[in-house]
This record gives structure tokens, C-alpha cells and sequence, in this order.
């Protein structure tokens, strides 16, 4: 099992009103969160998995909680809050990016304590952190204490997937991020996000500087351009983006980093040492699955994360 950690929320999409009111907006609501995305889309990959997150009990959140249930999501590190639902309010550009806008200031997802982290058993294969709930709190600081208390232990992977809106603080973001870093063992980074936290310094010297802690794979993604490992025992290399049909980008971040996982799993090397044996070959075969699964998800509007028969 992989224990997925972070916020459930509800992505908010506007629609065109026949009407042409400006009085009037309609919203489709969809179920997401990056850390939501990446337990279901383990799940749908074949994947045993779990959220260990802070859910409402409104009815947002009991929405919320029967998609995991339908999904096949493991419940058992979920905690219950008396507390709202995020909402992220969600405009789709030109080109197919989303852009972010939270309402989330004293959500449920934010309000896990150090009190609650658990006692892991060896079904848990691995960890997996991203987005927001890093840098708020008191969320980002149990994440941490809990990504510092394993490390070592079990296969960790990192998304760190910036979202200002909700912590407009970009230092915190650096801050934060460099201290993770020293303790996982799988990051996948977006382009964007590099050009957010270190904007003027070149993508390979920072990635360089992450391999140089026990981190031993970085995938890179750039959109379009497709997506480039860096490996600590192989070097790097790019592969590139599939030629699609492009309805948005939604999800597709969160489809890339799931696939990267569910390869692993498969292929029975979901542990730190298997992590350390990969091939050349094997890694650029990881990379591949990756990339083929996260231009089907662009292909579909929404986080509409994909199954493992559709990829072969």
C-alpha cells in the first residue's frame, strides 16, 4: 500500500451561462486536491492505497469520502473535522493550464496535529507528499515530522506542486521544500514550479543539488516538451510529449506522479533499495508509462485520472 498525505477539496469550474448574465455563474464541482488525485489515481492504476488527510463533516466532505469509498481508497488514516471543505475555484486557460484560487483558510484539511500521525505497519510500502498542505499549517509541520520519521524506512516521493494562492509566501515554499528534500527519495517537478521557487537559476543546477542528498531520481515535466529524468547512477535524459488532443492539463501532474509509483510497484522495486538498483533501461521505461499516462488524463477535461487497461 502507498499512504498518499495532504488536502481533499473540491475543484470549483466555471461554465458559460446561455443566459449571458453576469448575474449569473454556473460552477461544475469535481472532486480533487493534488493528494486526492494521486490516491485515486494509484488506485485506478491497480494500485492498493490510502489518504492519510483531514476530511469535513459537512457534505462536501462526506462527498468526498464516498469517491475514496467508490474508488477503492483505503479510509483508515482519514481523520474527521468539524471544519469547512476547501474549495479552489479553477479558470482554464488558452492553452489548457489551470489557474488556482483557494478558499481554505481554516478548512478541514489543514487541521492535522502531530497528535495524529500514525503508527505505520510494513503494508505501507511508501509515502508520498505534495502541494499546499506542505506550507500550511499545522498540516505542513505534521507532514513533515512524519516525512523526518520515516525516511529510510520506506520509499518517499515528493511533488512540490506550488500553489501562491493559498501561501502566497514563495520563501517558505524554498524553505520548506529544501528541507524535504533532504529526506526523499523520488521528487517529480513541474517546469513551472522550478521557474516559481528558483526563478533566473538554471533547472539542471537545481535538480543537480537535490541528487546530491539521498534522493536518487528527479523527473522533470514541461508540458508540452515532454519530461526529463535526472538520476543520481545514470545521468539525465528527455523523452517527448505525446501528440494529443489537449481538453486541459488538469490532473495531469498528479496522473504523471501516480504512474510513477504504480511502475515501481509493479515491477516489485517500490522500496528504497529497489529504487537504488533501477537500470538505465527501466527508468526510461518508468518514464514513458509516466508520460503515455498523464497525456491520456489531458485528453479528457477535469482530473480524470486514467485506468491501467486503457495504458496497456
Amino acid at each position: 500500500m502507498y499512504l498518499v498525505c495532504g488536502e481533499a477539496l473540491f475543484d470549483f469550474f466555471s461554465e458559460e451561462d446561455a443566459s449571458g448574465k453576469a448575474s449569473k455563474v454556473n460552477y461544475k464541482a469535481i472532486a480533487g486536491g493534488s493528494p486526492f488525485n494521486v490516491a485515486v489515481g494509484l488506485r485506478r492504476l491497480g494500485i492498493d492505497a490510502a489518504l492519510f488527510g483531514g476530511l469535513s463533516s459537512d457534505f462536501l466532505g462526506r462527498r468526498l469520502l464516498q469517491v475514496l469509498r467508490d474508488e477503492g481508497v483505503s479510509e483508515d488514516y482519514l481523520v474527521e473535522f468539524a471544519a469547512p471543505t476547501t474549495l479552489a475555484m479553477v479558470a482554464v486557460g488558452a492553452n489548457g493550464s489551470p489557474q488556482y484560487s483557494f478558499r481554505g483558510d481554516g478548512c478541514a484539511d489543514r487541521q492535522l496535529q502531530p497528535s495524529h500521525l500514525p503508527q505505520l505497519g510494513d503494508n505501507v510500502r511508501g509515502l508520498h507528499v505534495g502541494s499546499f498542505s506542505l506550507v500550511v499549517q499545522p498540516i505542513g509541520d505534521t507532514l513533515l515530522s512524519l516525512v523526518k520519521r520515516e525516511s529510510g524506512q520506506r520509499l518517499i516521493s515528493l511533488d512540490p506542486n506550488v500553489r501562491l494562492n493559498p501561501q502566497p509566501d514563495i520563501q517558505l515554499w524554498r524553505d520548506r521544500v529544501a528541507e524535504l528534500v533532504k529526506h526523499v527519495d523520488l521528487i517529480k517537478v513541474s517546469d513551472e514550479d522550478l521557474h516559481l521557487l528558483y526563478p533566473g537559476q538554471s533547472p539542471e543546477s537545481v535538480l543537480q543539488g537535490w541528487l546530491q542528498h539521498r534522493c536518487q531520481l528527479v523527473f522533470l515535466t514541461r508540458g508540452g516538451d515532454g519530461a526529463t529524468v535526472f538520476s543520481r547512477q545514470h545521468g539525465s535524459w528527455s523523452q517527448p510529449a505525446l501528440d494529443i488532443v489537449m481538453a486541459d492539463t488538469v490532473g495531469a501532474g498528479d496522473t504523471f506522479q501516480a504512474a510513477l509509483i504504480a511502475w515501481l510497484t509493479e515491477h516489485h522495486l517500490d522500496s528504497v533499495h529497489g529504487l537504488q538498483q533501477l537500470s538505465r533501461a527501466q527508468i526510461d521505461a518508468m518514464l514513458g508509462f509516466a508520460i503515455r499516462a498523464s497525456a491520456l488524463t489531458c485528453t479528457k477535461t477535469g482530473p480524470d485520472l486514467p485506468y491501467r487497461q486503457q495504458l496497456g
